[in-house]
């Protein structure tokens, strides 16, 4: 008799049956969803309103729909599987996107779901203040670095927003990270069992968590902790700003995913501490990965360390990363490049979502375009969508300050 409980042998055999489907032939939804892809008329740009309200109704079908009913986001919807179990990690960053919008709209139901995921959040947080990797009912229960940094970006916006019933749990995660963290700043004893060995220098995304934490509890030796990490990340840099070690799985060709999450990491720093320093190397960076951009907004999945594409498929999940990225180093800067290229990669991404449609695909974003891609194949992660919302969250903001509308920006003049 297996020791897994009843969500787990569920999603083992759903693991199983999308496996066997993959191999022996995909789901009738799988392969409408590749035809409509190759038929141009069924991408178009969305209005940025329209987008973003969408793209919030479908994270609430997600955490309605979680397979694990627990109060999280379900980690994805797949077109072979259906719906899965809840995402700690991602429900932790989710948090502060839900959080934001609900203020900016005036929603009191955005808001009660976001204190609903920090509740779910504090209950499964371990005696030593980590939390697990992986989603619900998957083993091994290990504590992992990075997914504590993630949640911890959570507690710390649920600190802000609903006081100090969050404290608690915000110290004792963050606290659990600086004391489990090398000499040297680099996290090792606490890696992910979900992704390949090794040292990971896009953990500077945990880094943005202390970072957070240290604005509410400062003095607890969180933002020296979350620097030490930012050091260490530097010492990956190559000379066309490429990092070396910034991968789940292959080092040699970064996903865009892990390399929007470094850079976010160093962005976040930057504006914690006002360091040049960290904000030249961030510019290095968003620079080079300009070169990879062609001018309809698609990004190669990965990218190796000329910033040459090695796939034929887009991360969309690294895609808006990297364009929230660009337009915050554009505000950072002025560097109307980044402004350009935010924009285009946010208009790529926003043809590939449907308005129509079965509910559980609905203003969700891909994990791959086309979905047949290898990142997170046939799925729409709920992190997909959760990046898609802040980046355009953050494209309307800007359009706003310049334009006084919330009409999307046009490219300007200077090229990508």
């Amino acid at each position: 008799m297996s020791k897994m409980g009843p969500v787990g042998l569920v999603q083992q055999c759903k693991k199983r049956v999308f496996k066997l489907r993959v191999r022996y032939g995909i789901s009738a939804a799988a392969r409408a969803e590749l035809k409509r892809e190759r038929r141009p008329e069924a991408r178009q740009d969305i209005p940025i309103d329209v987008a973003l309200r969408e793209a919030l109704g479908w994270i609430k079908r997600a955490q309605d729909n979680s397979l694990s009913a627990d109060g999280g986001v379900a980690r994805h919807y797949c077109l072979v599987s259906g719906w899965a179990a809840s995402y700690p990690e991602c429900t932790g960053y989710i948090v502060p996107t839900i959080i934001r919008e609900g203020q900016a709209r005036g929603d009191a139901n955005l808001l009660d779901r976001a204190r609903k995921m920090l509740d779910w959040l504090v209950s499964i947080q371990m005696p030593s203040g980590a939390f697990q990797g992986g989603v619900m009912g998957e083993s091994p229960v290990v504590p992992v670095t990075f997914n504590t940094g993630q949640i911890l970006l959570g507690l710390a916006a649920g600190v802000r927003e609903f006081g100090d019933v969050y404290l608690p749990a915000m110290r004792a995660a963050a606290n659990w990270l600086a004391q489990t963290q090398d000499s040297d700043g680099c996290w090792r004893e606490h890696s992910t069992p979900f992704a390949a060995p090794g040292d990971k220098a896009y953990e500077t995304h945990a880094s943005w968590g202390l970072f957070e934490a240290a604005r509410l509890a400062p003095n607890c030796g969180y933002a020296e902790a979350g620097m030490r990490n930012l050091r260490w990340s530097l010492s990956h840099q190559k000379t066309a700003g490429w990092f070396a070690n910034c991968c789940l799985t292959d080092p040699l060709n970064p996903l865009t995913h892990t390399i929007g999450y470094l850079l976010r990491g160093l962005i976040a720093g930057h504006e914690f501490t006002g360091d040049t320093e960290i904000l030249e190397a961030a510019h290095h960076t968003g620079e080079g990965v300009l070169a990879a951009l062609r001018p309809d907004g698609f990004l190669p999945g990965r990218l190796d360390c000329r910033w040459q594409g090695t796939v034929s498929w887009a991360c969309l999940t690294g895609t808006v990363q990297i364009a929230a990225c660009w337009l915050l180093l554009y505000r950072a800067t002025g560097d109307v490049r980044f402004r350009n290229a935010g924009l285009t990669a946010n208009r790529y991404v926003r043809s590939t979502l449907r308005l129509d449609g079965p509910l559980g695909t609905r203003g969700a974003v891909k994990g791959s375009f086309p979905v047949s891609g290898d990142y997170t194949r046939f799925q729409y992660p709920n992190w997909a969508c959760k990046f898609f919302i802040d980046s355009n969250s953050l494209e309307k903001t800007i359009c706003e300050d310049e334009d006084g509308s919330s009409v999307p920006l046009r490219v300007q003049a200077a090229s990508i």
